[in-house]
């Protein structure tokens, strides 16, 4: 790990031990009184973009290794969705889960790739299962992870087969459900939390729908959903309110519609800065190409298929990562179309492509920068291998993994919390027979610390802090680090934004 790393995990783990847990939570960085100690096991605010990134890897600190596996029991060993990482148990035995305890992967794991599994918690740095919540979950839903009743700890929201929603607490209890119905088919879609009217309670969205922290349905949109989603929640029109987007619509927290386009089909949305005014827009990757909105709903471009990809089948509907690739301060956006993984500049000119193998999937990959200069490594996992890309697209990591390619991506988090980030990939058994779960790290554990949380499909790190705990008011994220699908690095205490090249 990075000197700063190492200095910082030392701090963290003295301050870790029972008894010994220094300052309230309250005390923020750089308060007058500097005789109380900043508690490092909790979060000290939003985390949402603290100073600059300053870490520097080593040289030739790009040496991956599989740090280890897990396969499900019995048949379970099918996963299609993308995994999830969160502070699940107390691993320290202090009597608290905070951040001083290793982070747990929570993956949900079948016979097949459709129809009923199960969700299993994971320990992070051994792979070792410490749970597998009992009751039936929809393989095809990818869950999310959020503090719903304010107790400091995240419950586990997903779908039973048929659609209703269920909650189950950091020890695999039912916390409700079954309750509300997700309005049309949740086959391979995804869930999504957020405070969308500012009220202190987390709203859940599914589709187009959404429900209230109980799982009551709160109201359906008009519009209907893509036939698979991932639905994201933002503030597009700058009043201090989410809106609900869809891709093809945005709907305001109330249900009222604020835009919709009829010549633009459903897909997954993805929002960021991608043009050189303040506000942001919304990228569509649906069957028909590239499509980018404004804010307000006016088309900027649409349709576009700049690697000759043909539309046909699920083609061009991938969910797409967005994230400054090259280090000069603007967001590119990423993703697959059939057998190419390609960056493309904000105005959809291509800058890289690279081959995959992913003819007929709907995954989507990420991207991070692991030695901390300045340009960012991007992930895609195929039907037959995990792919880690360099600046120019050039091919710095190919391991085997198996998969048909459901909505699953790869992320990138300090599942270990040893100041180093990780990789986490899940496959399935439809083109091989491959480990459910692989998790990836420099074999000196060089890489530049990322956050130690991934929450939901629609991750864009201000959606949520690194306890778990939603935030009443979010940081627009394009003002932040004006990323979606990637995680952030830590430099200090806090998220860090990387320098301009």
């Amino acid at each position: 790990m990075t000197l700063r790393a190492a200095a910082l995990a030392s701090v963290v783990l003295a301050a870790c031990g029972p008894g010994s847990r220094p300052g309230t939570g309250d005390d923020q960085p750089g308060d007058d009184d500097a005789s109380v100690p900043v508690d490092l096991c909790k979060v000290q605010d939003d985390t949402n973009g603290i100073g600059m990134c300053d870490d520097v890897a080593p040289p030739n600190s790009f040496e991956p290794e599989l740090q280890w596996s897990w396969t499900g029991p019995g048949l379970e060993r099918d996963s299609i969705v993308t995994p999830l990482v969160a502070n699940m148990t107390d691993d320290n035995a202090d009597g608290a889960i905070d951040l001083c305890d290793v982070p747990d992967v929570i993956v949900v794991a079948g016979a097949s790739t459709g129809g009923s599994g199960h969700i299993y918690i994971l320990d992070g740095k051994t792979g070792t299962q410490h749970r597998m919540i009992a009751t039936p979950v929809d393989v095809t839903v990818t869950p999310a992870l959020g503090d719903l009743d304010h107790d400091g700890i995240p419950e586990i929201v997903t779908v039973e087969s048929g659609g209703r929603l269920f909650a189950f607490d950091h020890l695999g209890n039912v916390k409700w459900g079954p309750a509300g119905q997700w309005a049309g088919s949740a086959y391979l879609g995804a869930i999504a939390l957020a405070d969308i009217d500012h009220d202190g309670d987390v709203e859940i969205i599914g589709g187009n729908t959404v429900f209230d922290h109980n799982g009551t349905v709160l109201w359906s949109a008009s519009h209907p959903q893509a036939s698979w989603n991932a639905t994201t929640v933002a503030d597009l029109d700058g009043d201090g309110l989410q809106e609900i987007v869809l891709g093809a619509a945005a709907y305001h927290h109330d249900g009222t519609l604020y835009w919709a386009n009829t010549t633009v089909s459903g897909g997954y949305p993805q929002v960021a800065n991608l043009a050189a005014d303040p506000n942001p827009e919304v990228l569509v990757t649906n069957a028909s190409g590239l499509t980018v909105i404004e804010h307000d709903g006016t088309i900027k471009y649409r349709d576009l298929r700049p690697t000759g990809t043909p539309a046909s089948g699920t083609a061009w509907i991938r969910p797409a990562t967005i994230h400054d690739f090259d280090g000069d301060g603007l967001a590119e956006f990423a993703m697959s179309s059939s057998n190419n993984y390609t960056v493309y500049n904000a105005n959809a000119s291509i800058r890289w492509t690279a081959p995959v193998l992913d003819a007929s999937g709907i995954a989507a990959g990420t991207a991070f920068d692991f030695l901390g200069d300045r340009t960012a490594e991007a992930m895609y996992a195929d039907e037959r291998s995990m792919f880690v890309f360099g600046d120019m697209g050039q091919t710095l990591l190919q391991m085997p993994r198996s998969s048909g390619t459901g909505t699953e991506y790869p992320v990138v988090a300090d599942i270990d919390n040893d100041g180093s980030a990780e990789i986490v990939v899940v496959s399935n058994q439809y083109q091989g027979a491959s480990p459910t779960v692989q998790v990836i790290r420099d074999k000196q554990d060089r890489w530049i610390q990322a956050r130690r949380i991934w929450n939901q499909h629609t991750y864009h790190v201000t959606n949520v802090r690194e306890d778990g705990t939603i935030p009443q008011y979010e940081k627009p994220s394009w003002t932040q680090l004006n990323t979606f699908r990637t995680n952030a690095q830590i430099s200090g205490a806090g998220v860090c934004q990387p320098p301009i090249l």
